[in-house]
């Protein structure tokens, strides 16, 4: 709140985001265990050298041995020796659609998860809190699987085409024209797959002799596009606006390396919702310091869209402010629509030469029909019948409204209970803090043992002290879910001593907030 009343008036409504201090004890043991766990697999490498214990993992026949390796040494230790142990947390195939409940694939391994066995038994209604399924369109009945499977007698499945030869189906035109409209943007372009969105289109906006400030925490799609783009690229503390400032001001001072011409563009990526953390993107201090600071602004809206503001149209939506404000609106199809592919939205003539200079959209199959008529529908359930209402309609403002109380109550119980959670209070993705390597396989199988299936996330895809079990919350979710879910949980959480909490808030900013950054721009 404090920081609400320190950039005068940029936010319209409360912004609580708190990250709680790890405990210096659990701190100490988590990388201990790490220690353990690699003093033991130097142990188990040398008794595989010596065939004291049979090798099962991949190796170079020996008339290759003095080739360069296929693998890099650490990161074949580390599967072998530390991800082996708990590779059953993970993979988990299910055999149902992935709604509120899903019927689970029962699996053994007879060799410490080097290979798995089916036993044929299914694991009946498993409470699914692990997918992406916001607002709850991921069923196999009802109006939006009715248009689908009625568009994939008409058109079939695939489309066997790119978009610019015999792959434009008007099913497509209309899509994007409805996206257009959602979004609030003159143009909107679709593709087949959300990570392609961003690695194939940051490439052709950005290259040689541009300036990418990547948030530290964005997510692999925007990485490798960044990458790819050619672009040079400075990382900014998540989150952190003086850090951002910092860069931006640094890059308008001292140009490019060497030659100190000024840069060509200035593109700053982030994420409506951080998937790992929870967090929400601090929007309107990122849109005054890119119109202070004359850059671009790319927004990721893979999470967010759908499942923030008050008609579900993201973080623009949540905080707001005008579409106008991002010049590049992109976002995935994969999680409040139930269905798969991305969007970009912008300008006209953005959108014109993304038609023509985007990997994705020039060499790319078509989006398939089935696949379009199912974003089409739920789409137009959240905004109306006709898809061109100004106001969201009541069965997407349910929707919207349920998933925005499933994720306070139910960050507020795991709270009060004493787990540390990461994140906003209005975020759906619901980080709760594991730390120590033993407790992230420990509390995957638990909870499956009580049927409710999760995500677990440790390192690499995080910190090495930060592992974790991450919820994501659903409107199709009931109260009877949640509670049942969070007994389970709370059980868990006594069993697993996993309740940390001293309720030590700390803020995400690394240092006070400064009072005078926005001082040129309070008008």
């Amino acid at each position: 709140m404090n920081h609400i009343v320190h950039n005068g008036g940029l936010y319209k409504r409360p912004f609580n985001e708190a990250f709680e201090e790890t405990p210096m004890l659990v701190a100490v043991l988590t990388y201990v265990g790490y220690g353990v766990l690699t003093l033991f697999g130097y142990l188990r490498d040398f008794m595989r050298q010596w065939k004291i214990e049979k090798c099962q993992n991949a190796t170079e026949r020996e008339e290759q041995k003095d080739f360069v390796p296929l693998y890099q040494d650490f990161e074949n230790f580390y599967n072998r020796n530390l991800y082996m142990r708990i590779r059953d947390s993970w993979n988990r195939p299910i055999c149902s659609v992935p709604g509120a409940k899903v019927d689970m694939m029962e699996r053994v391994s007879h060799d410490y998860n080097w290979t798995f066995t089916y036993t044929g038994r299914v694991i009946k209604d498993v409470i699914n809190m692990g997918s992406y399924n916001y607002l709850g369109f991921a069923q196999k009945a009802g109006t939006c699987q009715e248009a689908a499977a009625k568009v994939l007698s008409q058109y079939g499945a695939g489309v066997c085409s790119t978009r610019q030869e015999m792959g434009n189906l008007d099913k497509h035109e209309e899509l994007e024209k409805l996206v257009a409209t959602f979004l609030g943007v003159e143009s909107a372009m679709v593709y087949g797959m959300g990570f392609a969105t961003n690695s194939m289109n940051i490439p052709a906006l950005v290259g040689k002799g541009c300036l990418i400030l990547s948030d530290e925490l964005n997510h692999a799609s925007l990485v490798l596009g960044a990458r790819l783009s050619g672009a040079t690229i400075r990382i900014f503390k998540h989150n952190n606006m003086q850090s951002l400032e910092k860069l931006l001001k640094d890059a308008i001072v001292h140009g490019q390396p060497r030659t100190r011409r000024p840069w060509k563009k200035i593109l700053i990526l982030v994420e409506g919702i951080y998937s790992m953390e929870g967090s929400i993107v601090r929007l309107p201090e990122v849109i005054a310091l890119k119109k202070k600071y004359k850059s671009y602004l790319y927004l990721d809206e893979a999470h967010s869209i759908g499942a923030l503001g008050p008609n579900g149209r993201g973080v623009v939506d949540y905080f707001g402010l005008s579409p106008e404000d991002v010049d590049v609106m992109m976002g995935t199809f994969t999680k409040s629509f139930g269905a798969a592919g991305g969007y970009i939205g912008g300008k006209k003539e953005l959108i014109d030469y993304l038609r023509t200079h985007s990997h994705s959209a020039v060499y790319a199959t078509s989006m398939s029909p089935p696949v379009v008529e199912q974003i089409i529908a739920s789409m137009k359930c959240i905004m109306g019948e006709d898809g061109t209402l100004v106001l969201i309609s009541p069965v997407g403002k349910a929707r919207v409204q349920q998933l925005a109380e499933n994720t306070r109550y139910f960050r507020r119980r795991l709270k009060g209970m004493g787990f540390i959670i990461y994140g906003n209070e209005d975020s759906p993705i619901v980080p709760l803090m594991l730390y120590m390597p033993a407790k992230i396989g420990a509390f995957g199988r638990e909870m499956l043992k009580r049927n409710i299936g999760v995500v677990v996330v440790g390192f690499p895809a995080t910190p090495i002290i930060e592992s974790r079990a991450r919820f994501c919350l659903s409107a199709a979710h009931t109260k009877e879910m949640l509670d049942t879910a969070l007994k389970e949980v709370d059980e868990v959480g006594d069993l697993l001593q996993l309740k940390y909490s001293r309720h030590r808030l700390v803020p995400l900013l690394d240092r006070p907030f400064d009072e005078t950054t926005y001082e040129e721009t309070e008008d």
